[in-house]
């Protein structure tokens, strides 16, 4: 049985992978267009004021039409959504991907991975219960999100942790009994490997795509951690829980800010609203705290801010993050919410330099990370590669706790078809007019 996966498990990651690839390269040339080619031709500083307010405010508009003219509406609301969801009808990814692509080239601080993680699982389904009808609809999500993970962050470890962490949660709630025809019932006795065997191919293959064709690098240069040391100890367990902190700020902002938005009742104008504020909190900020935040990160440590200026960006970069999902512009929040770390944590090193930057950033990312996510296995993954020191790994483990006990039970940054987040009472924060929430 676990062989005949290994195949379709291994086409599903390879096709994630090419998936994630063309549309990053389409926006990456269409941002070059935006930024570079047009400011210059017509005389203005590609990142005056001026035109980030014209190319964001412009990005809102073109979202906006797609989300309300392109069949599909580019899938639900984004801030109902998750990183894994179950399938989208296969009508829906074209607009969703034209939509996650405009607002990566326009300046949106939005990451590829929820649209690129929902498309691929869209289509993942629809291509697997075709030719081979045998399988089941969870069976080629876990493959669709598994090599999307792992083309992300061109391994499969971030993949397998994530999965692990889904199988443990599912493991805790009583199973129906089988039905005839159920897909699934076969595999409810199989050991965690056996279920991961798979989805462990997809992101293998989803992974190695990626860096073979792209090469990324996910880390960033900073002074060797010399540790650890009883200081360090007492830094990370603070550090954490200060990063945790800052995303909190984001995630009890989300529900208010999706609501203000979602009184203009109409995508165009959301949206445009949004790209509005989004090039207010550029001009506020600079424009390192645009895009999705991974570029940025390794201009952020090449040059020196101030710890205020540093500190400043990490909040304008949270209340960017804010701004875009609740206003509706489709993208993923891991990568800013690193970026945010990375800033506070560099500002943090630089106010107490006895917080070594290697300490300061990973244990920031972390607490950032935990608190929007809520994936406990991908904020540490992130923040071990991030800085990719073993030392620093027993520290990550130590900190992660009390961060964990500062965001767990708290409402998170994502919403109820209500309007109230997941972890608040729903008198916290009403629905918007008649009691609904437009798309």
């Amino acid at each position: 049985m676990l062989a005949k996966l290994a195949l379709p498990a291994l086409v599903v990651g390879v096709g994630c992978s090419l998936l994630l690839i063309g549309v990053s390269e389409a926006a990456d040339a269409l941002q070059s267009v935006l930024w570079e080619t047009l400011p210059d031709a017509l005389g203005v500083g590609r990142y005056s004021v001026f035109w980030m307010l014209v190319v964001l405010t412009a990005t809102g508009i073109a979202v906006g039409l797609v989300v309300w003219r392109v069949h599909g509406h580019a899938g639900p609301d984004p801030a109902t959504t998750g990183l894994v969801d179950p399938p989208l009808a296969p009508g829906v990814v074209p607009g969703l991907l034209l939509a996650s692509m405009l607002s990566l080239a326009g300046g949106v601080s939005l990451g590829p991975e929820n649209p690129i993680t929902a498309a691929n699982i869209a289509l993942a389904y629809w291509a697997g219960m075709r030719l081979l009808p045998g399988g089941s609809a969870k069976l080629w999500a876990s493959l669709a999100a598994a090599g999307t993970i792992g083309a992300l962050f061109g391994t499969p470890v971030a993949a397998a942790l994530v999965l692990s962490e889904s199988l443990a949660a599912s493991a805790g709630r009583p199973s129906a009994p089988a039905e005839e025809g159920d897909a699934d019932a076969a595999t409810r006795g199989w050991a965690v490997w056996d279920r991961l065997f798979a989805p462990l191919v997809a992101a293998s293959a989803g992974g190695l795509t990626t860096t073979l064709i792209t090469q990324p690098v996910f880390q960033i240069d900073l002074p060797p951690f010399s540790g650890p040391h009883w200081g360090d100890v007492a830094a990370a367990l603070v550090v954490a829980p200060v990063g945790a902190v800052l995303g909190l700020l984001g995630v009890y902002a989300f529900p208010y800010a999706h609501r203000v938005f979602h009184t203009l009742r109409h995508p165009v104008l959301m949206l445009t609203a949004g790209g509005i504020v989004l090039g207010l909190l550029g001009a506020l900020g600079g424009h390192l705290t645009l895009f999705k935040g991974l570029d940025q990160i390794g201009q952020l440590t090449e040059s020196h801010h101030s710890t205020g200026a540093l500190v400043g960006m990490a909040l304008v970069k949270v209340a960017a993050l804010t701004t875009a999902s609740a206003a509706g512009f489709r993208g993923g929040r891991i990568f800013p919410a690193v970026f945010a770390g990375v800033s506070l944590g560099l500002g943090i090193s630089q106010l107490v330099p006895e917080v070594q930057p290697a300490l300061g950033v990973s244990c920031a990312v972390l607490g950032v990370l935990l608190a929007t996510t809520r994936e406990a296995w991908l904020s540490l993954f992130t923040a071990a590669v991030l800085v990719p020191t073993v030392d620093l790994l027993p520290l990550l483990c130590l900190a992660s706790l009390p961060a964990w006990l500062l965001v767990t039970g708290r409402q998170q940054m994502r919403l109820k078809p209500d309007g109230t987040a997941y972890g608040a009472r729903p008198a916290e924060v009403g629905p918007g007019p008649e009691g609904k929430h437009p798309v």
